[in-house]
C-alpha cells in the first residue's frame, strides 16, 4: 500500500462522519438554547438522540453482511445530505421542536450506520499496524469537523442573527449549507475511496439469521467481557453530564450562574480555540501509543482526560468577563480530553480487531464498542440538565468531577494486551 494514499480519503471521510453527530449533540443543544428551550428539555431530548447510536449494534451485521462498505458509506452521505434539508425546512414551522427533533432522529439513524461502514472500511482498506497509526489522523479531521460545526457554524449562526433578528431563519440557512456539503462529500467519495479486496459481503450460510446471531455470541464470549464493558460503559461517566451544559453554561447570563457569551463567542472559546486544542491532544496521543503502546500509557492517559474537569469548577465560581480568559481554560481541559480519549479509540480497536487484527466482523464488533460507549454518554447526559437545574452550576461541575471515580475504577480493572498499539 503506497502511504500516500489513505490521505485522498481519511481526512475527508472522518470529517464526513464527525459533522452529523457534531449537528446531533452539540449544534443542536446551541440551536434550541437560541430557540428559547430549557435547559432540562435540552439535556433530555437531545440525549435522547444518542439511542441510534447505542442501539447501531443491532443492525451492524447488515452492513457485514449486505453489501460493500464503500456503497454504504456514499449512499448515507447523500441522505444525510436530505435530512440536513429537511432540518432547514422545519425549523420556521410552528412545532419546529418536534419536527426537527423527528429529523433528527432519522439523521442520527443514517449518521450511526454512517459510522459503522466508515470504521468498517477503514479497518478493511488500512493493514492492520497501519490502523493504529492513523488513529492520529482520523481523530485530527474529525476533530475538525468540531471545529468547522461547533466553531464555525455557531459564529456564522450568531452572525445571521444579528442580521436577521430571527434565530429559525439563520439556523435554516445554517442547515441548507450542511446539506449542500454533503451532496458534494458523497461525490467525491463516489470517486476518490480505494476499492480494497477485502471489502466484500461476508460469508453466510445458508440461514442467515444464526449469521447474524453469531457475529453477536463472538463479541460477547471474548475473554474479560466485563471488564470491557465496564471500561466502555463508565470511562466517559462524567464527560456525558459535563458536555450536555458546557454550553448553556457559557450562554446562560451571569445572574443564572452562567458565562454570558453571545453565541458567536462561544463559538470561538468552545467550538474554535477548545476543539483546536482537542484535535492537538489527539494527535499528541495517537503519537504517544504508537510509541509506547496502549498498556504503558493508560494510566496518564485516564488521568489527562479527567483532571482537567476541575476547569468549568473554576470558571463557574469566577465566572471570567475575558473571552481570552475562557478559551485558555477551555482549550487546556479540551488538550487533556484529547489526550485522554486517544486510550478510548485505541482500546476499541484492539477489542475489535484483536491483538493481530484478525478477529472476524471486525466492522459489526467495532459497532457493538461504539454503541456501548453512546449507551454510556447516554444515560448519565439524560438528566444532567435537570441536575444542574436543582444544584446550580458551580456544584454540579464539582459533582462532574466527583463522577470521574466510576472511570478510575473501571481503568483499574482492565487488561490491555501488551504493546498494542506501538509501531515496532
Amino acid at each position: 500500500m503506497h502511504i500516500a494514499r489513505p490521505w485522498r480519503w481519511i481526512p475527508t471521510l472522518y470529517f464526513s462522519q464527525g459533522l452529523p453527530y457534531v449537528v446531533v449533540m452539540t449544534l443542536a443543544v446551541v440551536m434550541y438554547k437560541n430557540l428559547g428551550v430549557s435547559n432540562t428539555e435540552i439535556a433530555l431530548y437531545t440525549s435522547w438522540l444518542y439511542l441510534p447510536w447505542v442501539i447501531k449494534p443491532l443492525w451492524s451485521p447488515l452492513v457485514d453482511l449486505l453489501g460493500r462498505k464503500r456503497r454504504w458509506i456514499v449512499a448515507l452521505q447523500f441522505t444525510l445530505g436530505a435530512a440536513l434539508a429537511m432540518v432547514a425546512l422545519a425549523l420556521p414551522a410552528p412545532k419546529f421542536l418536534q419536527l426537527t427533533l423527528a429529523v433528527l432522529w432519522l439523521m442520527a439513524f443514517a449518521s450511526a450506520t454512517h459510522d459503522i461502514a466508515a470504521d468498517g472500511f477503514y479497518m478493511l482498506a488500512l493493514p492492520q499496524r497501519a490502523q493504529a497509526a492513523f488513529v492520529g489522523v482520523r481523530s485530527t479531521f474529525y476533530r475538525l469537523s468540531m471545529i468547522a460545526g461547533q466553531g464555525g457554524l455557531v459564529v456564522l449562526a450568531g452572525w445571521l442573527q444579528e442580521r436577521s433578528g430571527t434565530p429559525a431563519a439563520a439556523w435554516a440557512q445554517v442547515f441548507w449549507l450542511l446539506a449542500g456539503l454533503f451532496v458534494l462529500a458523497g461525490l467525491y467519495h463516489a470517486g476518490v475511496l480505494p476499492r480494497p479486496a477485502a471489502d466484500v459481503a461476508a460469508p453466510r450460510s445458508a440461514n442467515f439469521r444464526a449469521d447474524f446471531v453469531a457475529v453477536f455470541l463472538a463479541f460477547f464470549r471474548q475473554p474479560d467481557i466485563g471488564r470491557i464493558l465496564a471500561f466502555l460503559l463508565l470511562y466517559r461517566f462524567a464527560e456525558a453530564q459535563l458536555l450536555k451544559l458546557v454550553t448553556p453554561f457559557m450562554l446562560d447570563p451571569r445572574a443564572a450562574g452562567g458565562l454570558g457569551l453571545r453565541t458567536q463567542d462561544v463559538g470561538v472559546a468552545y467550538g474554535t480555540v477548545g476543539v483546536a486544542a482537542l484535535t492537538a491532544g489527539g494527535l499528541l496521543g495517537g503519537w504517544l501509543v504508537s510509541r509506547h503502546g496502549l498498556q504503558r500509557l493508560l494510566w496518564p492517559l485516564v488521568l489527562c482526560m479527567h483532571l482537567p474537569n476541575t476547569v468549568f469548577v473554576a470558571l463557574a465560581l469566577w465566572q471570567p468577563e475575558s473571552l481570552a480568559l475562557v478559551s485558555a481554560a477551555v482549550a487546556l481541559e479540551q488538550f487533556g480530553y484529547g489526550l485522554g480519549f486517544t486510550a478510548y479509540m485505541v482500546f476499541m480497536l484492539m477489542v475489535a480487531g484483536g491483538a493481530d487484527g484478525s478477529a472476524v466482523h471486525k466492522t459489526a464488533h467495532y459497532a457493538l464498542c461504539t454503541g456501548f460507549m453512546a449507551l454510556g454518554m447516554m444515560l448519565p447526559g439524560m438528566g444532567a440538565g435537570w441536575l444542574q437545574e436543582r444544584l446550580g452550576y458551580t456544584w454540579f461541575f464539582v459533582w462532574t468531577c466527583v463522577a470521574t471515580l466510576p472511570s478510575f475504577a473501571a481503568a483499574a480493572w482492565l487488561r490491555v494486551e501488551p504493546g498494542f498499539g506501538r509501531r515496532d
